[in-house]
């Protein structure tokens, strides 16, 4: 058997699959921390830690960059990040595209940590901005639960409760219940930071620079993109507008 077809044998046993995104749609990755909760209770502070909370937004910051992204956005233990309609990263193919935004998390996450760390990651499709829109609102609703959630389960554990004990007060209690409960301990929920109840938000802005043009020694204003992480993101349709303005502006 000669070399040639020595090699082509091998590579027709590889196996993948040639699912690609849609031409035109709008994609969504969003990544997960594998294993966060035993890693983050054994390295960081609970409920929240504002340590974990920037190596979150430095790793959303690579993928921003790296992906070509638009817009991304990090609660808790994971982060979407939106890319163009017209985005041929990959050649859309969706194996590539879960596998390297997991790759990138993971080494991104872990260079920042000092410890090993792994993402897994999944790819959301949209037709409108409108879509994109209802994702991120549904993701933001999903960081105000969260944590609200973990506010109460670590309020009553640092108050000696045993795991079970604090999983079986908070079990069937409603918003308004959690709330009073967190009164209770001296903690208002809306004064919790923002970006603890409403995630951080990550893209691209064009903002005026001035500099001096010294073959015509006058001044002049140009404009450069700079990285925005917002860390005290708007609610519900404020939030909405946000995401349409920056998903369509180029």
């Amino acid at each position: 058997m000669d070399a040639d077809t020595f090699e082509a044998g091998q590579r027709a046993r590889e196996y993948f699959h040639r699912l690609t995104v849609l031409p035109g749609a709008w994609t969504v990755l969003r990544l997960d921390g594998r294993g966060f909760s035993r890693f983050t209770e054994e390295h960081f502070g609970k409920p929240f830690d504002e340590r974990f909370a920037g190596h979150m937004v430095s790793t959303a910051e690579t993928l921003l960059g790296e992906l070509g992204g638009r817009y991304a956005y990090t609660e808790s233990d994971e982060i979407s990040v939106l890319l163009d309609p017209g985005s041929g990263l990959f050649g859309r193919g969706v194996e590539k595209l879960v596998s390297v935004s997991a790759g990138l998390a993971s080494a991104a996450f872990s260079l920042a940590v000092g410890k090993p760390a792994h993402f897994d990651s999944r790819v959301w499709l949209g037709t409108g901005v409108g879509d994109v829109a209802d994702y991120f609102s549904w993701r933001q609703a999903d960081a105000a639960r969260c944590a609200l959630n973990g506010w109460c389960y670590w309020t009553l554990r640092k108050a000696g409760k045993s795991r079970r004990e604090a999983t079986r007060e908070l079990d069937g209690a409603s918003t308004a219940d959690k709330n009073e409960l967190l009164f209770r301990h001296g903690i208002n929920f809306n004064e919790v930071p923002a970006w603890q109840r409403r995630g951080v938000g990550l893209w691209w802005e064009r903002v005026p620079h001035t500099g001096h043009d010294p073959v015509r020694d006058m001044a002049v204003t140009t404009e450069r993109r700079r990285l925005r992480v917002e860390r005290e993101l708007p609610m519900k349709d404020g939030y909405r507008e946000l995401i349409e303005r920056v998903a369509t502006t180029r």
